[in-house]
């Protein structure tokens, strides 16, 4: 009997909201709309959903990650990871309290008993997160092909291959939602007179505020004082 056909998941994740952590989800987008696959193989825009996307990990033989990814490199760095050492460099930051990090989506995964056979994932260091409702850097958007030419390498190592489209699909035919489609979001937003970009000091407490040192301790301290008797 011959090999199994195996079941391919090519998984974008991160936040278009806050500027290069959209990186993944811009490749996979890209990828869907100058590429084609067989049944077997899924081309997904996993954003920020976190837990939900165990299920569709827990399906996969091969899984290909494209993430913003802090590794402490020089921004717009191109690095890949390959299978155990994957976990531990996902995801340069968390949105939210509310969004569970892919590592602990990977380790359900496991958990449960289903773990893709190989791992990859394609990370670029990012230069900016912190400009909400701002796109990809430069730097990074261009290495939005480069990361594409390496999924599709690390796929044709397992049997893998993908059909360049005769005609690239338009922006209303691919993966993404209407409103968010690259040129939609970047031609849309409003100049940074009528949006500002990191804050407004009319809301702020003054300029002597600043942040928690360590805000995932005090968030635990407040979660602990939940017990208490008042």
């Amino acid at each position: 009997m011959g090999e199994a056909t195996p079941a391919v998941l090519v998984l974008g994740i991160g936040n278009l909201l806050w500027a290069d952590e959209g990186f993944g989800v811009r490749a996979v987008e890209i990828l869907h709309q100058h590429y084609s696959f067989s049944d077997n193989v899924k081309v997904m825009d996993g954003g920020t959903q976190g837990v939900y996307l165990v299920q569709h990990i827990r399906d996969a033989d091969i899984l290909i990650v494209f993430d913003a990814v802090d590794y402490g490199l020089a921004p717009g760095t191109l690095k890949l990871v390959t299978g155990d050492e994957v976990p531990k460099f996902l995801g340069a930051k968390k949105i939210s309290l509310h969004q569970t990090g892919f590592q602990e989506v990977l380790a359900m995964a496991e958990m449960l008993g289903d773990y893709p056979k190989h791992l990859l994932l394609i990370g670029v260091q990012p230069l900016e997160l912190e400009d909400y409702g701002g796109s990809l850097r430069p730097a990074v958007k261009a290495q939005i092909a480069p990361a594409i030419d390496a999924a599709l390498t690390f796929l044709e190592k397992h049997g893998v291959f993908a059909e360049m489209r005769s005609d690239q699909l338009g922006e209303d035919d691919t993966i993404a939602s209407l409103e968010m489609t690259l040129g939609r979001y970047e031609g849309g937003r409003p100049d940074a007179v009528d949006a500002y970009r990191h804050g407004d000091s009319r809301v702020l407490i003054g300029d002597g505020w600043s942040g928690p040192d360590d805000f995932d301790a005090e968030v635990a301290e407040m979660v602990s004082r939940t017990g208490e008797p008042r």
